[in-house]
């Protein structure tokens, strides 16, 4: 049965090093989060405390409402009903797919051994591959059977530590909707840590980004892109920049791309000086508008130029522009600002 894992300030430290400090999140059974974050941000030693492989400093952590962590108490990582998927696999190269996908099904008769495993080969799409070694599998199949593997026990809650590090993009972005589709169809609640937003994007019901030990959002990803709620996770999430403005009445924003129209962040009054957050898709090529800008680089994608335009302050902004417009470095173009989601933040004095 899937669980609902619950994590109220948590902190965590090796010696006097505090790498986690009073993060917090919850996830329904059956759900897939995905803590999204900077190498050295903490989020693999959050998913360590969640399997029980570290102790926590302060906070808990409960599965189904169960206590498994705390200061005062500790559930053993065999005790907790948590499978886990590790960066290199941990594939044993002795054994067979099948035995290796049956390894902790120690403790059922063989003909359950048997049809789990079974099962599990069917769900991850390698029905035919048991009885091949892991060194003759590639590395995209050997992802999907060390899934096979950690589900084959039905734990309760699964952790995936940067599954998907070791292959190229574009499997990457395959097997992500992939292992997606194979956790929703097994119920399992499951939690990664990734760098790689695509990733997280691609499989998460719910993602934490995090900075410096501490979650600053946990929303989805659709909120996380659109509504960021602090300036780290609207610069780290997504290709954006920030351009210069004043916040008028009425929660109007003049910038020198025009006047936009938002919700002002709570500590912003008229006059004060913002950085409006602009994002390639929020710059559209337009011939017929005032604005202009000049193209100081782009990069060809196929269906799309990203366009790299300087405005006339010398500040510089992304542009996603079909690629039947093929535009010279250094031409000038006319561009506007179309938004939906205004996202600001107050300029610090120093920017100011």
């Amino acid at each position: 049965m899937a669980a609902s894992v619950e994590v109220a300030g948590l902190e965590h430290a090796y010696d006097t090093h505090t790498v986690v400090r009073g993060l917090s999140f919850s996830l329904a059974a059956g759900g897939i989060g995905c803590l999204l974050g900077p190498s050295g941000c903490g989020k693999t030693t959050v998913l360590r405390c969640l399997a029980g492989f570290e102790p926590v400093r302060a906070g808990t952590i409960a599965l189904s409402g169960r206590v498994v962590s705390s200061p005062d108490r500790v559930v053993p990582p065999e005790a907790r009903g948590v499978g886990m998927v590790f960066q290199d696999y941990a594939l044993f190269p002795h054994l067979d797919v099948a035995r290796n996908v049956a390894f902790g099904l120690e403790r059922r008769s063989a003909r359950e051994r048997e049809a789990r495993t079974r099962r599990m080969l069917e769900l991850v799409g390698l029905s035919d591959a048991g009885s091949a070694y892991p060194h003759e599998l590639s590395g995209g199949q050997q992802q999907r059977i060390a899934l096979a593997r950690a589900l084959a026990p039905n734990p309760e809650l699964l952790l995936l530590d940067e599954p998907f590090s070791n292959l190229d993009v574009d499997l990457r972005e395959r097997l992500s909707v992939e292992v997606r589709a194979i956790l929703k169809e097994a119920g399992t609640t499951a939690i990664l840590v990734t760098h790689d937003q695509n990733e997280a994007f691609a499989i998460a019901d719910q993602v934490g980004v995090m900075n410096g030990g501490a979650i600053e959002q946990w929303a989805s990803a659709y909120d996380v892109y659109h509504q960021p709620r602090t300036r780290f996770v609207a610069d780290f999430v997504g290709r954006g920049v920030f351009v210069r403005g004043v916040a008028e009445e009425g929660g109007r924003l003049v910038t020198e791309l025009g006047e936009l129209a938002g919700d002002l962040p709570p500590d912003v009054a008229a006059g004060d000086a913002v950085d409006v957050l602009l994002r390639p898709d929020d710059i559209v090529h337009d011939d017929a508008s005032p604005w202009r800008a000049t193209v100081a680089s782009k990069t060809f994608r196929g269906a799309e130029f990203l366009y790299t335009l300087a405005l006339a302050s010398g500040t510089r902004v992304l542009a996603v522009v079909p690629s039947h417009h093929d535009h010279a470095i250094g031409e000038g173009i006319g561009i506007r600002a179309e938004i939906d989601h205004v996202v600001a933040f107050r300029a610090t004095e120093d920017e100011a």
